[in-house]
Formats: C-alpha cells, sequence, structure tokens
C-alpha cells in the first residue's frame, strides 16, 4: 500500500478536535466528529490493504489479525496500566468498581457495550470516565471481526455484488441510525450497526481508488477537497451534544472525509496544509494521543472535584501529545516490528495482558471497588438506594407498596424513587400502602407534546385525578436541572442553560399538574428538590476525611440558594391543598448543605436521595399528617 502523508495529516484533524471537546473547550462544541473521521479513515486503510492482498491472492486472516494487535494492543495496554495506580488513588468505590467493569470490557473489546448501558456520551459523569474513549476502539475491533470474514465469503460473488451487499447494509445501517438518534440516542451512539455506515463510507473509498485512478480535473480536486475539509470544519464549529448523533448530520462530516480521501492529491492547498511536517507528525502519533487525552482529563477532573481551569486543561492537552510521542516512540513502534517482537512474542504478551486486565476487573468487581478505602465513622450501608428502583422506577405501569389500602401515591422523575420506598415503610404500619408513578428524566411535560414524557405524565396524572382510593400525592423533581442545566462538574460556578421561556413553560407544566390534582381534592405534597452535591457522595467521602467531622460538607448554602432561587421565589403562588415540603432547612445550616449527619448518609450519588436520606424527609412531614 503506498504511503500517503496526507492521510496521517488527515489522522491530526480529527484527533485534536476530539482531545478539546473532551477538554470542554465550547468552540469545539462538535470536536466528538472527528472519531467519525477516524471511522472513515478506518474503513479505507483496512478496506484497501484487505481487497489488494485478496486480489493478488495473498490475505490471509491470521496475518491480519497479527497486524491489528501490533497496531492496535502495545500502546492501548501501557495506557490501562498507566491509568491503574491513578484509579486506586483518586477514585471513589463506586468509582473504581465501574473502572474495573471498563478494563473488562476493553480487554473482550466490548466497551461500547458496558458504556452504553451506563449511560450517554454527553452525560455530565461520563467525562469522569478513564476509559469511556475506548468505546471507538472497540467499534472498530468488532468491525474488524466481521468485515474481513464477509469479504472472505464474497469475495467470488465479485465486485459488483459484493458494492450492492455492502450498499444495502450501508442504507440499512444509516437509516437505523436516523431513526435511533431520536428514540434509542444511546445505543445508536456506541453501537456497530449504527455505526457501521461511517466505516463504510471509507470502505466505498478504498473500493473506487483500487479499481479507478484519482479524478484527473485538478480544479475539480481542488474544489472537491476544499469542501470536504469545509465540511469537517464545519461540523466541529457547529455541532454540538444537542445535535442528533449519528443521524443524517453524521454525512457531513464522513462524506467531507471521503472526499479528502479521494481529492486531497498532490498540488492541491488541501493536500499541501495536511502534508505538513508538523501536522503530519500529529498524525502519526494521533492513535497514542487519542488514547492518552481521557484518562488525563478525567482523574485531573477526580483530583480537583470540580472545575479545571483552562490553563491546566490547555496543559493536559499538551501533554496527551507528549505522551503520546512516548508511546508512539517507545511501545508502537517496536511492537510493529516483526523484528524486534515476534508473533509467537505478541501473541504469548497479548494474551498474557488481557487475562491479567480481565482477572483485575473481575476482582475489583467483586471487591466492590475496595470500600475499606473510605475512612469514615459514619456507616457507608447507609449509601443504599431503594430496592425497587430497579423495578418499579420508568414503568408504564405502577407499582404498588406493601399493603392492599392505597391512599398515597407519588408523581414525578426518578427524584420520587426513594420518597416511595420511605413513605411506603412508615405508613406500612397504618395499614395504608403506596402506588409509585416515576420516570427517569422526565420534567413537567403536560403541555409539550413533543416531549418523549407527555403520553407517560398526562396518562398517569388522569389515572390520579380518577383515583376514588388515592386520597394523598407526594410530587417532587430535579427542577434545578430542568430549569438551568446540570450542575456536576461545575460548581461552584452556576449553570445558566435554557432560555426564560422554557423555564417558565416548565413551570406552569408544574403548577397544570398541581392544579388538577388539587380540583380532584387530593391532598399534594410538594418535596422541592433536595440540594444537589458538588460531586457524587461516595466521591466526597472518599476525598475527605469523616472521622473529625461527620457532617459531609457539599455546596454552600449560598450557592444552593441561588441555584434553587426561581422555584422558591415561586412557592408561595401554588394552588390550595399543595403543602410544601422544602428541604433546605433540614440539608442546610446557614452556611453549607450537608451530605450526611451522625447517622448516616442522605445521598447515593450526587443528586438523588439514600433511603436514609428520603427517610428523614418523609418522617419529618408525615408527623404533621398521620396523628
Amino acid at each position: 500500500m503506498v504511503y500517503r502523508a496526507e492521510i496521517d495529516g488527515l489522522r491530526a484533524l480529527a484527533v485534536i478536535p476530539v482531545i478539546l471537546f473532551h477538554a470542554g473547550f465550547d468552540w469545539y462544541s462538535g470536536g466528538f466528529v472527528g472519531v467519525d473521521v477516524f471511522f472513515v479513515i478506518s474503513g479505507y486503510l483496512i478496506t484497501t490493504i484487505i481487497i489488494s492482498e485478496m486480489a493478488e491472492d495473498k490475505f490471509s486472516i491470521v496475518n491480519f489479525y497479527e497486524r491489528r494487535a501490533r497496531r492496535i494492543l502495545p500502546a492501548l495496554f501501557f495506557v490501562m496500566a498507566a491509568c491503574l495506580p491513578f484509579a486506586w488513588l483518586l477514585l471513589a468505590p463506586s468509582e473504581l468498581k465501574d473502572f474495573g467493569q471498563s478494563l473488562v470490557a476493553v480487554s473482550t473489546f466490548s466497551s461500547n457495550i458496558l458504556f452504553w448501558t451506563e449511560s450517554g456520551y454527553f452525560s455530565a459523569n461520563s467525562e469522569l470516565k478513564p476509559l469511556i474513549h475506548t468505546w471507538s476502539l472497540a467499534v472498530e475491533e468488532q468491525y474488524y471481526i466481521i468485515f474481513p470474514i464477509f469479504l472472505m465469503f464474497t469475495w467470488r460473488l465479485g465486485i459488483k455484488w459484493i458494492l450492492i451487499l455492502l450498499s444495502i447494509f450501508f442504507f440499512v445501517s444509516l437509516g437505523v441510525a436516523q431513526w435511533g438518534a431520536f428514540n434509542m440516542p444511546d445505543a445508536s451512539f456506541f453501537l456497530l450497526p449504527t455505526r457501521g455506515w461511517e466505516l463504510l463510507v471509507g470502505v466505498f473509498a478504498a473500493f473506487y481508488l483500487k479499481y479507478n485512478t484519482h479524478l484527473k480535473s485538478q480544479s475539480l480536486n481542488q474544489v472537491l477537497s476544499l469542501i470536504g475539509f469545509g465540511m469537517i470544519v464545519y461540523s466541529i464549529i457547529a455541532f454540538d451534544k444537542t445535535t442528533p448523533f449519528p443521524s443524517l448530520y453524521a454525512l457531513i462530516p464522513t462524506i467531507g472525509t471521503g472526499l479528502l480521501i479521494l481529492c486531497a492529491v498532490p498540488k492541491t492547498f488541501i493536500h499541501m496544509i495536511l502534508s505538513l511536517k508538523p501536522i503530519v507528525g500529529v498524525g502519526l502519533i494521533s492513535y497514542s494521543a487519542y488514547l492518552w487525552h481521557q484518562p488525563l482529563l478525567a482523574f485531573a477532573r477526580h483530583s480537583a472535584m470540580g472545575e479545571v481551569s483552562d490553563i491546566i486543561l490547555i496543559s493536559l492537552c499538551s501533554a496527551s501529545l507528549m505522551l503520546a510521542w512516548f508511546s508512539w516512540r517507545y511501545v508502537e513502534k517496536p511492537f510493529r516490528s516483526k523484528g524486534k517482537v515476534s508473533f509467537r512474542r505478541l501473541f504469548t504478551s497479548c494474551g498474557l495482558t488481557l487475562s491479567l486486565f480481565i482477572g483485575l476487573g473481575l476482582y475489583i468487581h467483586v471487591k466492590d471497588g475496595f470500600k475499606t478505602r473510605i475512612n469514615s465513622d459514619v456507616d457507608l450501608a447507609t449509601i443504599m438506594p431503594s430496592p425497587l428502583r430497579n423495578e418499579c422506577h420508568t414503568k408504564d405501569l405502577p407499582c404498588k407498596y406493601f399493603k392492599e389500602r392505597i391512599e398515597w401515591a407519588t408523581f414525578g422523575d426518578s427524584h420520587v424513587v426513594e420518597l416511595t420506598y420511605a413513605l411506603a415503610n412508615n405508613l406500612s404500619k397504618y395499614d395504608v400502602g403506596v402506588e409509585h408513578n416515576s420516570y427517569t428524566g422526565c420534567q413537567p411535560s403536560i403541555s409539550n407534546t413533543l416531549s418523549k414524557c407527555h403520553i407517560w405524565e398526562k396518562q398517569t396524572l388522569e389515572r390520579l385525578v380518577e383515583s376514588q382510593t388515592i386520597k394523598n400525592i407526594v410530587v417532587s423533581y430535579r427542577l434545578a436541572n430542568y430549569l438551568f442545566g446540570e450542575s456536576e462538574g461545575v460548581y461552584p460556578s452556576l449553570p445558566f442553560e435554557g432560555t426564560d421561556k422554557d423555564r417558565e413553560s416548565i413551570w406552569n407544566d408544574l403548577i397544570t399538574i398541581f392544579t388538577k390534582l388539587s380540583e380532584s381534592g387530593k391532598k399534594v405534597y410538594f418535596v422541592v428538590q433536595v440540594p444537589e452535591l458538588p460531586d457524587n457522595v461516595e466521591s466526597l467521602a472518599f476525598h475527605n476525611n469523616l472521622e473529625t467531622n461527620i457532617r459531609l460538607k457539599g455546596v454552600t448554602r449560598a450557592w444552593w440558594d441561588q441555584r434553587n432561587m426561581f422555584v422558591s421565589e415561586r412557592l408561595g403562588n401554588l394552588p390550595k391543598n399543595v403543602i410544601i415540603v422544602d428541604t433546605t432547612d433540614l440539608f442546610c445550616d446557614p452556611n453549607w448543605c450537608y451530605a450526611s449527619n451522625s447517622d448516616g448518609f442522605l445521598y447515593i450519588d450526587d443528586h438523588h436521595l439514600s433511603v436514609y436520606g428520603a427517610t428523614t424527609i418523609i418522617e419529618e412531614f408525615l408527623r404533621e399528617t398521620i396523628d
């Protein structure tokens, strides 16, 4: 295969935006498309190698996987090993347990599946996961397993039929990606079936150049390469985490990459830019740079327990390039040389290392992240969610707790889950049961017919209004997040997302819920959102010595009062029959809001109550409700 320096330059164009995006710089809000550029490049290079060898009847699946192992595994193992001491020192037990799971998933080429099941790529806690970026490697590795075998079985059919079949796969994959971006966004983002079409863009480019020459018109190459470059740059600048992805929007950076592969030929302006030695140099170390940047950023954020300054972020981005050069020079290059590392030595070392990481990851998981590393006089067992959370949360049909006589119900998002369990525990001694109604991430959406939550909220509300047995309803939402945006990783700053119109719409929908319930004769208890924490409660406990201060500090009272001001200023205007349960004074003193008291931890993460925390609230207002 003829070396093309501009392809390495294209790798640089892909990796730098990804690094800067993960660092959180707003002007690279679409930097995540660098991964899509990598997918196209991979599709092109791998296909070029395979079909060239197949055309000469020299292709060997064993040799193919050997080359992939030499290219991918040594540097990956080096970075994973470097992460271990920092994970032990900086990650709280639950985080270390997650890290152990990721060690297993990366080693079994399934990290994309793991991270799909855990959380979205654009969620706030994703930036704290040291190995989340390996999802794209898993997609490519899965592609490397399937695609060569496909070509081996279809090669005898001829190029025409291969391209027809690939075209069918392309349009099916693109169609599913478009549907999934709006209906199953996390699965669509992480999984191969909805990413495969991007790799196929590079595959088609490889087939074209194998059996055709570059365009002969220099002016056309000039124009098309400029357009391709512009499409990638546009995506990096214009896209952000709200862009449905990978939908039809992803055609812009991927087709742009395809145009550069086909048209950025010598004597074009883009070829000249991408072939500059500094840019090619970054491209050569791009794989290692991609591996290093996320662990550096994630561990820095864990260490800072909050926002990291721009100066430090830029330094970390620069450090990822320096470490990339080191691992490229002393890890990648030696292992690519068969003269320095034989096949047998490669196979043995990779097999042992994979086994080691899998075993270590499983051990960390079984040990539950080594909770004994937390030095605390407060009972860690109180960091407990509702035992019925998985069974009853985000269900179309309600759960009924403990007693047949259902006189109470709960209604809202995930913030009512533990409240429901604590309420049912307390009411069971009065032979009264509770109906649980909650749906994750659902803000008040009665008027918003485009919201995924609208139908569930509308139907649930109607059922509660019509119920003849339910007399009392507890309502709670994480309103601060819906009104102003996620606070995790932002504190001590205040997030200020959304518009005044959006906020008024959410609040008006909440008032509509209260009005309908109160007009039907229900007594409504509005549990105002509990103060958020600057970090996961376990992480706060891990990084703070609780032996001398059993009240674990969270956010300052002033910060929470300002964060919650929109809600607190409107509490006096709620409909009748709505009883306000304001948790602020229960969880805060004039200076601080706390994550624990002498008897237990109040949270299970940075904003969800523990059963103990929920019981603290329930017992407080039930004293005045039940004689």
